[in-house]
């Protein structure tokens, strides 16, 4: 199906993200989401900033020490791991990597469908602040912890696309530990990324 965004010129959305395409490398997973479509019932988005977050060599990470929240890192890939945090906002994230412990943060998606749906949810008219961070991302597209530990596709669907993003690295966002890993992606001039 081909389509346009308020960004992107033109492109085509095609099937479905199986679970292998997160069996590989976190980091890798972390590049190759941006410019895959995320959606939830009516909302959707496409996605145009990334974190990775390993295991015991990432300090950052919840799966720095295994925990019974972290455990999901260790134990699956193609999963959402879906958490609370600050008292106030929900993230999401996808499980890599099957060997090892590993999760890619959504960090923030350019509205695509559902955009008067995602308005309502985030009590604004701003198009440009509806999803430009991974807890207004998840408010605007009804994601709660609900969905912890469900598999892709079963509630919360990611589509393959042809765009081919310029990619832009940079460090991590509000972390205090590991701040020397380039495990931050996002598309190059996108006016949803969260942080410049």
């Amino acid at each position: 199906m081909k389509i346009k965004s308020m960004h992107i010129k033109s492109m085509h959305i095609k099937s479905k993200l199986t679970k292998e395409f997160f069996n590989r490398d976190t980091v890798e997973v972390a590049k190759l989401l941006l410019g895959k479509v995320l959606k939830h019932g009516k909302t959707s988005g496409i996605i145009v900033e990334t974190e990775a977050y390993k295991g015991k060599e990432d300090e950052a990470s919840h799966a720095f020490k295994r925990t019974e929240r972290s455990g999901l890192m260790y134990d699956s890939y193609g999963k959402f791991y879906i958490y609370f945090v600050y008292g106030k906002n929900f993230c999401i994230n996808v499980t890599a990597e099957k060997k090892k412990a590993g999760a890619v943060l959504i960090r923030a998606l350019e509205p695509l469908s559902g955009i008067d749906i995602m308005k309502k949810r985030r009590k604004t008219d701003d198009i440009g602040n509806l999803t430009n961070g991974p807890g207004k991302l998840c408010q605007a597209l009804g994601i709660n912890k609900k969905f912890n530990g469900t598999e892709i596709n079963d509630k919360i669907e990611i589509f393959n696309t042809d765009l081919r993003p310029e990619i832009i690295k940079s460090s991590r966002i509000g972390i205090q530990k590991a701040k020397d890993f380039d495990w931050r992606f996002y598309i190059k001039d996108n006016k949803f990324v969260s942080v410049r």
